[in-house]
């Protein structure tokens, strides 16, 4: 069982019951690519630039914007892990889907998929790092069929 806990927290984007939907098939896919098994809860809070920036600037001590924050927890209660919070910023989501030319549901999903990656123990601080993660989004995103 994967249950995945909803936080909306901004008026900037409406957040619909597909997005909620897309974002739990988002979940299961990769926990299923990384061949995790069990019951996990994930939690997603939608953010405004103002909230992210400052959870940016004390969690991380980077005083500016983000796309996206993990917070990993990879705790267990009654036989759940928790695997931690995921934490987007709607205004970024906006604005990187225009950027790159990609629906507003590709861009938060890639996010959800970058994020949970994150939560399960990847990282991008160096090159084969990076290189690793961005193979598995790609991978990934393509198992979920979203390309635009």
């Amino acid at each position: 069982m994967i249950d995945v806990l909803f936080d909306n927290r901004q008026d900037i984007l409406e957040i619909t019951s597909d997005n909620m939907k897309a974002i739990e098939k988002t979940v299961e896919a990769v926990l299923k690519s990384e061949g995790a098994e069990g019951d996990f809860e994930v939690s997603v809070s939608f953010v405004t630039n103002e909230e992210i920036k400052t959870l940016n600037r004390e969690y991380r001590n980077v005083d500016m914007e983000t796309d996206v924050l993990s917070f990993p927890m990879d705790d267990e209660f009654d036989g759940t892990i928790i695997l931690g919070d995921i934490v987007l910023s709607t205004q970024k989501i906006i604005e990187q889907a225009k950027d790159f030319g990609h629906s507003l549901e590709r861009e938060m999903l890639y996010l959800t998929v970058h994020s949970m990656l994150h939560l399960l123990g990847y990282d991008h601080m160096n090159a084969d790092e990076k290189d690793e993660m961005r193979l598995r989004e790609k991978e990934i995103m393509k198992e979920l069929k979203i390309f635009k």
